[in-house]
This record gives C-alpha cells, sequence and structure tokens, in this order.
C-alpha cells in the first residue's frame, strides 16, 4: 500500500470534490450540493500549488495589491545634552525626515507626568518663554527664552507614527558663579585700605561654558568699567573657556572712595564686597587684615574704652 502525507490526501480530496462540484453545476444549475465551497480560506489554492509543503509565509498587504510601502518618518539626530547659560535664549532642535503627514509635538517630562508644549506649530504652554521656531526643511526646534533654573529636566520631541516615534533632550542649567577674592583666593567680605594706597580687587567668574556677557564694576550705582571723572580706575578683564577673572584698580584712595563695590556677569550674576578707605591705621593690617583687621579696631577700642573707665 501507498502511504501518503495529510496534505496531499486533503488536496486530492479537495480536487475531486472541486471537479464533482463542476459536474452538478452543469448538470443542475440550481442545486449546490456544496453550499459551504465558496467560503474556503484563501490560503487553500496556495495549499493546492504545494501540496507537500507544511510551512507557509503571510505575505504582506503591500505585496498582495502590489504596492511599495511607504517610507517611516525617522529623526536626523539621535537623543541629546544641552547646557544652556542662566538667562540665556536655547533651541532644542528636533530634525524629522519623510514626516508627510505626520505631526510634530513637544512635550515637557515631569517625573510620570507630560506636559504638552507645542502641537504642529502652534504653542499650547502658558508659558510665554516657549515656542515653536520652525526652520525649514525639517527642523522643528524648540525654542526657551530667559533660562532658569527651574527649566532643566527632560523634553520630548514626538512623532505620530506607528509605533510613535520620541527624541529625548535632557536640558542641564549652568548657573554661574561670580566671587571677590583676596589675595589668597579666599572670598572677601571687607577690605580695608590706607588713604593715598592703590585699591585692588579681583573678581573670579567661574561655571561659565559659553561666557557671552561682559564684567561689570560698579561702586554703589555708579559704573567704573569706563569711568572718566575721577580718574586713576582701570579695569583689566581675561576671558577664558570656562569663565572670566577680572581685576578693578583705584589709585591714591580716599575716603569718598569706601562703599560697595559689585561685580558682575551681565544680568546674570553678581557679588558685592565692602571697601573701606581709613586714616591712620597700620598699612599692614588695612590692606592685607580683611575683617580680621576690623576685629582687631574693634579689640583696641574695647581695650581703651576699659583702660579710661578703670582710672
Amino acid at each position: 500500500m501507498i502511504k501518503t502525507s495529510p496534505t496531499a490526501s486533503s488536496a486530492v480530496f479537495l480536487f475531486n470534490l472541486l471537479f464533482l462540484h463542476t459536474l452538478n453545476a452543469a448538470s443542475v444549475p440550481i442545486v449546490k450540493p456544496y453550499p459551504r465551497l465558496e467560503d474556503l480560506p484563501k490560503n487553500l489554492w496556495h495549499e493546492l500549488s504545494s501540496p507537500f509543503t507544511e510551512v507557509y509565509e503571510e505575505e504582506s498587504i503591500a505585496t498582495e495589491i502590489g504596492a511599495t510601502p511607504e517610507p517611516r518618518p525617522f529623526f536626523e539626530d539621535a537623543d541629546s545634552n544641552i547646557t544652556a547659560q542662566l538667562g540665556t535664549n536655547v533651541h532644542m532642535h528636533c530634525r524629522v525626515h519623510d514626516l508627510r503627514d505626520g505631526t510634530v509635538s513637544w512635550v515637557r517630562k515631569r517625573g510620570e507626568e507630560l506636559h504638552l508644549l507645542t502641537f504642529k506649530t502652534f504653542t499650547y504652554s502658558n508659558d510665554a518663554r516657549l515656542s515653536l521656531d520652525y526652520q525649514a526643511p525639517n527642523d522643528w526646534r524648540l525654542l526657551l527664552r530667559y533660562v532658569t533654573e527651574l527649566d532643566a529636566g527632560v523634553y520630548e520631541c514626538q512623532v505620530t507614527a506607528h509605533p510613535p516615534l520620541i527624541r529625548v533632550v535632557y536640558l542641564t542649567v549652568s548657573v554661574p558663579k561670580v566671587e571677590i577674592v583676596d589675595e589668597r583666593g579666599a572670598t572677601a567680605g571687607d577690605k580695608f585700605y590706607k588713604a593715598g594706597s592703590t585699591i585692588e580687587l579681583k573678581c573670579v567668574v567661574s561655571k561659565v561654558p559659553h561666557p557671552s556677557g561682559y564684567v561689570t564694576w560698579r561702586h554703589g550705582a555708579r559704573m567704573l568699567n569706563y569711568d572718566t571723572t575721577r580718574g586713576g580706575i582701570s579695569v583689566k578683564t581675561d576671558m577664558g573657556a570656562e569663565g572670566a577673572v577680572s581685576r578693578l584698580y583705584i589709585a591714591n584712595a580716599n575716603k569718598k572712595d569706601s562703599g560697595n563695590y559689585s561685580c558682575s556677569l551681565a544680568d546674570v550674576a553678581a557679588t558685592t564686597v565692602s571697601v573701606h578707605v581709613l586714616n591712620g591705621e597700620n598699612p599692614a593690617a588695612m590692606q592685607h587684615g580683611g575683617s580680621a583687621g576690623l576685629r582687631s579696631a574693634f579689640a583696641l577700642i574695647i581695650a581703651l574704652s576699659i583702660t579710661s573707665l578703670l582710672r
């Protein structure tokens, strides 16, 4: 006896079935002995053409209709980390290719919450500093003006697709540090100078990734960088890759030069030091003693007062 595979047997049975159906249709056109023949699955014809094949591959819809699938959208850039200086403007880029009928949105992610910022070219955030600044041909960049420390975090550029496309931007805000230091590099709170000496103040600006502003010196509300009314004032500033060092010189100091001196980087960060110009004090204590010199002067005054009381 010859053995056949189940698939081959099924193929022979179905062939006979089709043959009988054809004969019945010719002789008795109204009667259908096999009324469910039309409901046979479409892949039946695939089985008949390959009766001994047990594994089949599903054909895609595009192949069945003979069409070429449309290209999916994709990002030009990968996820990125951006560092912005406090108070500056920053662009977060989102370059999308083959967008076609898709849409682009920007959202802010805080923990598990997502806050919609823009959709297409429309802004949905209540923050007036945020807007979509589209740049042809394909950059759906988000513009954030006057960056603050609270703006640091995760932003997502989302494209409608199946599945959706998401590009993540991590924003870090750099806060500049401004200090007026003494000769040893320590932060100075008070500076003492003898009348007729030269006032020298040193300002160190750090944590600035791309210094864009300039260092400004003020005595009270008066700007000193370009002051020509008093004379004897000079400012020297050295800009570096990560900050700046600025020095203020005031020759022939007098009592009017006493007061608060401030050093600032544009309108972003500033610090202040108090300068005291005195007469008749020990020059070493006044120029180099700092707050220690002030404590020594107070101690001397108290000692003299006690001595006078005991007499």
